[in-house]
């Protein structure tokens, strides 16, 4: 198939979204295929549907947890069947009693037909309250007022018809100030770093730090409005000829609204053995106005409870000021005039001692500490600790304050917030991600090596502890770690409701979804899942063992304490029967780092269920593995890591790893810009096998990396290829077109060869996008092949390229796999390799065959080999699941031997699958 040529009379689609909310015009490109729709009659049941059917550009979107009550506004995505929405529809939003709610949309990806595969939408931070919206085709209602953007010389403007931001365009600023009507709440916004140059393994001695501030370089408006606006800025941290850690930035702003998100990525562009962090904040500094009796510092511990104190107490005292003067303190509220207090306390008023500093670190997990001193030089008095804390705050008084919050503050920990001179006209607020009352950050290589310093002495290691070590190869360098701030301007110091609201926004960010059933019925990521249907027992006991593994690792993760800056969002690989500990410290059996697509187990398991729960486990590992996985930066930019002790420690840098099929569920469920980036940064990754060849160190021929002749495999390689070309593809990024043509280029090629996909790998030339074709036919197949997304990627495929040869290639891969000899003998001449494994993951590639043709014989044959799996450590039908309590642990432990995670995500893979395209053939 050649592939097409856009028409040049077809205007190609916007990259982003303009003032106005209707949708781009699509290119037209390719050829569109039917919408194979492959789920099982009546797996959806009649509960998981709305009562009304929506119709064509329908549906009605809900929280995926509770009404949020404070709102800064929302962002989401929605998908759409083939064919079902033009590409320039615009939309409307109404709230459940009907009011017109204002909107803004943008697309996100487009069918290849032209038509809306996935469509972004914002609603402003005054948005009316309620459980539920209806999105429908029309003309969009006006925010009022609107969020406005307007670039002037030297800076931008950002104003959301309630609070309004300068942002400088370079020097050290992110935010010069942000104003609420005539008040200034808050200015001087930066980054703060600090650096420690040698880190003595005593912990002893005299160290130098130096402290670095944010240095911008760009400004770029993404958006900007109605309903939403979103700035990017670019830069490093710097001082005194030192400039490293560069840093991303988004500022997002929406209409109505009295607070902005920040999402602050960096990349650590250090091997771990010269600087290490010693800090890494976000700075702001708050202007007070306010009688040092009348300024109020809030910190939030767990749930809504709270360190609700005034700068100088009037509560306590051995003299009663009175009881308005205190309620209305305790209140956080403007006090009564001086000339109304008791005046044993007004004519001593100067004597009370005023608290300018507050601290409040959070150095793990399992608890925080709260102190405050009235100022520099003086000391610290301990005022309590909890546990975890909300990562929440608040300066200010009833003139006006500063609130500001982290997500996920105590699972990224050790983290920090500090207040400053809070006895002073000017105080200053500190979010640190990275705390400074921590050690240093310790990124050096956990060993010197053993000796292994050769491929053989490396392969020799492998054998013993399933690490692949090579030297100099465990390299934290061009990783990287994103984090989500919100920060209020409000026009006095908020109550007790008010601020456990925004604690609740700082915790979860409030995210609107599309129901499972609109997801299933559009058709969204291949149509490989199912509403959740335990209507007989036979489904029941899936569906229970499904809830039981997600549950485990919920578990674990809590009682092994699976968290961390670096480690947050991750999981661990496999256990140690003997120790009944995970195997942390064991090479290769330690990080998971997507390992056999748990990233992919859990999305499927959101979009069949719409569980809130699963979603924020399925977000804090894409957040994890998409960025601290991966590199980012230096010469492995595009690879990831694969599985080890340190999340960088092993010397496979992979496609399999960094692959784009992991982030796609994110970017399009919330429009997150970041995850964007990420994925377009995988649009030339084909270039990383000229500069690292995964098989190096077990290759028998010669072989030199060449851009014309890429040595690449059909299966975990081009797979994470495929994935970044699909992507840019259907988002029309900068460079669409040339990912299309690879893409099409590569599926015909790898049609064409001898035995499909069974030929394993050919040349791949960088210059046409395609694989030589082979002459001579030879059978090479992977267990791991098909696990790192190619399964997801080729539904995704099939659903809208119409290409028979690539189609009838993947589907005798899917039929062969877990096929007998003589049918492999008759079409491949030659029997498949007695060893491969993973026959109960594979079972999802027969049931795919078996649903695209209709094979009832295949089905059952599948379901059978899913059930009653040949290994012992597979989830076969009868093995028993069931934990029991461990005492003897650091920690008491509730334990599983037989869980791992390979097992665990291929098995709920090919569970949900299986269930949503073979479920009629489910005996029993």
């Amino acid at each position: 198939m050649t592939p097409p040529t856009p028409s040049s009379q077809t205007p190609a689609a916007p990259s982003g979204p303009t003032r106005r909310t209707v949708l781009g015009a699509a290119a037209a490109l390719g050829t569109a295929g039917p919408l194979h729709s492959a789920l099982a009659s009546g797996a959806a049941s009649a509960a998981s549907r709305p009562a009304r059917r929506p119709g064509p550009g329908e549906v009605t979107v809900h929280w995926l947890e509770d009404r949020p009550a404070a709102l800064t506004g929302a962002t989401w995505g929605t998908p759409w069947p083939q064919g079902a929405v033009p590409g320039d529809q615009s939309f409307a939003l109404t709230a459940a009693d009907g009011t017109a709610v204002p909107l803004q949309s943008w697309p996100l990806a487009y069918w290849p037909d032209g038509s809306l595969k996935w469509s972004a939408h914002a609603i402003p931070g005054a948005a009316p309250a309620a459980g539920s919206y209806t999105l429908t085709g029309g003309e969009p209602a006006a925010p009022e007022p609107p969020v406005t953007v307007r670039e002037h010389r030297g800076f931008v403007e950002v104003d959301t018809g309630v609070i309004n931001a300068r942002i400088p365009t370079s020097g050290p600023h992110l935010i010069s100030r942000v104003r609420r009507g005539t008040t200034v709440i808050a200015r001087d916004g930066h980054l703060v770093n600090l650096v420690q140059h040698e880190l003595p393994d005593d912990g002893v001695g005299t160290v130098r730090r130096d402290q670095l501030r944010s240095s911008v370089e760009e400004v770029t408006v993404e958006q900007s409005g109605p309903v939403r606006a979103v700035i990017k800025i670019t830069g490093r941290h710097t001082r005194r000829g030192l400039s490293w850690l560069p840093f991303t930035v988004r500022l997002c702003f929406h209409a109505g609204a009295e607070g902005f998100r920040m999402v602050h990525s960096f990349v650590f562009d250090s091997d771990g053995q010269e600087h290490f962090i010693a800090g890494l904040g976000v700075r702001f500094s708050v202007p007070l106005r306010d009688e040092l009796y009348d300024r109020h510092v809030r910190l939030v511990g767990e749930g809504h409870g709270a360190l609700a104190e005034a700068v100088k107490p009037l509560t306590g005292l051995r003299r009663d000021p009175g009881e308005e003067v205190r309620r209305a303190q305790v209140a956080g509220q403007r006090t009564p005039g001086i000339d109304t207090w008791d005046p044993r306390v007004a004519d001593r008023v100067h004597l009370i001692p005023a608290f300018g500093d507050y601290s409040l670190s959070q150095l793990n997990s399992e608890g925080f500490t709260v102190r405050k001193r009235t100022r520099a030089g003086h000391g610290w008095i301990d005022v309590d600790q909890g546990r975890r804390a909300a990562g929440c705050g608040y300066l200010g008084g009833p003139s006006g304050g500063f609130a500001f919050g982290m997500k996920d503050f105590w699972q990224l920990h050790p983290t920090q917030l500090d207040i400053r001179g809070a006895h002073t006209s000017t105080g200053e607020v500190t979010v640190w991600l990275w705390s400074p009352d921590a050690p240093p950050m310790d990124t050096r290589f956990y060993h010197d090596g053993m000796g292994q310093d050769t491929y053989a002495e490396q392969l020799e290691g492998l054998e013993i502890t399933y690490e692949d070590y090579e030297p100099d190869f465990g390299t934290p360098y061009g990783i990287a770690r994103t984090t989500e701030l919100t920060f209020w301007a409000l026009a006095s110091t908020p109550g007790r409701e008010q601020l456990g609201a925004i604690a609740d926004a700082v915790r979860a960010t409030p995210q609107l979804v599309s129901p499972v059933a609109h997801m299933v019925e559009s058709g969204a990521f291949g149509g490989l899942f199912s509403p959740v249907d335990r209507s007989t027992p036979a489904r029941a006991r899936i569906e229970d063992r499904l809830d039981f593994l997600f549950d485990y690792y919920v578990t674990q993760r809590e009682q092994r304490h699976w968290y961390g800056f670096w480690n947050y969002g991750d999981v661990m690989h496999s256990q140690d029967s003997d120790r009944q500990v995970w195997r942390y410290d064991i090479g290769g059996y330690a990080w998971d780092n997507s390992e056999l697509s748990p990233d992919l187990w859990l999305w499927y398991a959101y979009l069949r269920s719409g569980r809130a729960d699963i979603f924020r486990f399925a977000e804090a590992m894409t957040r994890h593995t998409g960025e601290v996985d991966v590199y980012h930066a230096g010469p492995w930019a595009g690879l990831g890591t694969r599985h080890g002790v340190q999340h960088w420690a092993d010397s496979a840098k992979q496609q399999r790893i960094s692959t784009a099929a992991y982030r796609r569920f994110y970017y399009y469920l919330t429009a997150d810009e970041r995850t964007g980036d990420l994925m377009r940064a995988l649009a030339r990754s084909e270039e990383t096998f000229v500069v690292l060849d995964p098989l190096r160190k077990i290759r028998e021929e010669p072989y030199e990396p060449d851009p014309r002749a890429l040595s690449i495999g059909f299966g975990t390689d081009w797979s994470g290829l495929a994935a970044a070309w699909l992507t840019e593809w259907e988002r029309r990024g900068p460079r669409w077109e040339e990912c299309r043509d690879k893409l099409l280029g590569t599926m015909e090629t790898i049609a064409a060869q001898p035995n499909g996909f069974f030929q394993g790998e050919a040349r791949y030339d960088t210059e046409t996008g395609r694989f030589a074709v082979q002459e001579e036919p030879r059978i090479d197949v992977s267990h791991l092949s098909a696990v790192f997304g190619l399964v997801e990627i080729n539904a995704e495929l099939l659903q809208q390229i119409d290409m028979p040869e690539f189609e009838a290639a993947w589907l005798q891969y899917c039929r062969l796999y877990n096929g007998t000899d003589e049918e492999a003998e008759a079409e491949l001449g030659g029997p498949l390799p007695g060893n491969r494994s993973l026959r109960q993951a594979h079972t999802r590639l027969g049931a795919y065959a078996a649903a695209r043709l209709g094979d009832d014989a295949l089905a059952d044959r599948i379901w059978d080999a899913f059930l009653h799996p040949q290994a012992d450590w597979e989830y076969g039908e009868d093995t028993e699941l069931r934990t029991e309590r461990v005492t003897h642990t650091l920690n008491p432990t509730d334990w599983c031997g037989k869980v791992a995670t390979n097992d665990t995500a291929q098995y709920g893979l090919a569970a949900i699958q299986n269930l949503a395209l073979i479920g009629g053939r489910l005996p029993g």
